[in-house]
């Protein structure tokens, strides 16, 4: 058993709009985070993850998950799936909770223009 406490997280500003604490567990399998977004991250372009997997549940806020193909309207008590290779970004008000597997290794989000 693994216990990361509201103290022990990283606070992390990514964007002007988005703020993320992250909590380090010691598996190198999974990783949990909150996001608070609050606009559109990446503030211009898109993001993708080349290597691992997030799973994101929508604790409260509305938005729009949005891709090349598209935009998908979310909001409070949904949740997204984003494969590895996903192109994507966040856009509006909303806080969610997101599990990354593997662990998240910030070198493996790449910023898309």
């Amino acid at each position: 058993m693994d216990i990361i406490r509201g103290s022990e997280k990283r606070t992390i500003r990514a964007a002007k709009t988005t703020v993320i604490h992250e909590y380090d567990t010691r598996d190198a399998f999974i990783s949990g985070a909150t996001a608070e977004i609050n606009g559109r991250y990446p503030e211009k372009g898109y993001v993708v993850n080349k290597t691992h997997k997030e799973l994101v549940y929508v604790i409260s806020g509305q938005g729009a998950y949005l891709t090349p193909e598209g935009i998908t309207h979310i909001a409070e008590g949904d949740v997204i799936f984003v494969d590895h290779g996903d192109v994507y970004a966040w856009e509006g008000s909303m806080t969610f909770f997101m599990t990354t597997a593997p662990r998240f290794d910030p070198e493996q989000h790449i910023l898309i223009d």
